[in-house]
């Protein structure tokens, strides 16, 4: 029996694939458990400058597994307890994860997977893939950190209509409404996401980091302790070796060379 999650290595981009296509990559307990954990080592693995998620088949990611969670011994109000923990596990390694964390949507994104795209730093979306929130429409509430990312990506007023209605959401509606960071032609989403992270990962990622954790701090923070955090978080960054040999490679007009570390 294959693994539910595999990690595949392309140069320094690591891709943590959701692997139960016979379930539209819905996960259970064990497959949501081992998808924190690849995250986990990933963020503290050197030679990984980016990390792509995607599922195996023709979907994303269905999100809960609802008949795993209807078999659960102690019902499925505890399942979603259990799952829920491990799931915000994986939210939270991916927002603090000091590297790109690209979503390739390669097909159905719904309910869980849903938010765990919208959790991701970017989306790479295929053609005739579709996103949906789902939860409302099983009656359930939203997980994973969803009714925090929606409405600062679409606006409170849209991220309303999103979870009362449900509808589907298209790739181009959701690149209209900036869901997604590009749609690409079926069956590119995983190169497409594969060859963004290769060019983020030219940059600096020190800065990349700096800057990743002052946006999501920024949700939290007073505008005067966000200042402070960004005056040291520039002293940090010109202190770095990526600072450094942007500056040098700025006033000697030249392309600079970053994570030499």
């Amino acid at each position: 029996m294959s693994e539910p999650v595999k990690v595949i290595l392309c140069g320094e981009t690591a891709t943590v694939v959701i692997n139960r296509p016979q379930a539209y990559n819905a996960f259970d307990l064990d497959t949501i458990d081992m998808v924190a954990e690849h995250l986990v080592n990933l963020a503290a693995d050197d030679t990984v400058k980016a990390v792509v998620i995607t599922g195996e088949g023709k979907a994303f990611c269905a999100g809960g597994d609802l008949r795993w969670a209807s078999s659960w011994p102690h019902g499925p109000a505890s399942a979603f307890h259990n799952l829920a923990a491990r799931y915000h596990q994986a939210v939270l390694e991916i927002r603090r994860m000091p590297k790109p964390v690209l979503a390739a949507i390669n097909g159905i994104a719904a309910g869980g997977g849903f938010s765990l795209a919208l959790a991701c730093d970017f989306r790479i979306m295929e053609k005739s893939a579709v996103m949906r929130q789902a939860y409302t429409s099983n009656g359930l509430s939203i997980d994973g950190g969803g009714t925090f990312t929606l409405p600062r990506l679409v606006g409170l007023a849209r991220a309303l209509e999103i979870c009362a209605f449900d509808k589907p959401i298209t790739a181009d509606q959701a690149l209209k409404w900036g869901l997604v960071t590009k749609v690409v032609p079926d069956g590119r989403s995983l190169e497409d996401a594969i060859l963004m992270a290769t060019e983020l990962t030219e940059r600096s990622l020190n800065s990349f980091r700096c800057t990743k954790q002052l946006l999501t701090d920024s949700f939290g923070n007073s505008f005067e302790e966000h200042l402070e955090l960004e005056r040291a978080a520039l002293r940090a960054c010109a202190a770095h070796a990526d600072g450094q040999e942007g500056m040098q490679a700025f006033l000697e007009k030249r392309k600079p060379e970053f994570n030499r570390w």
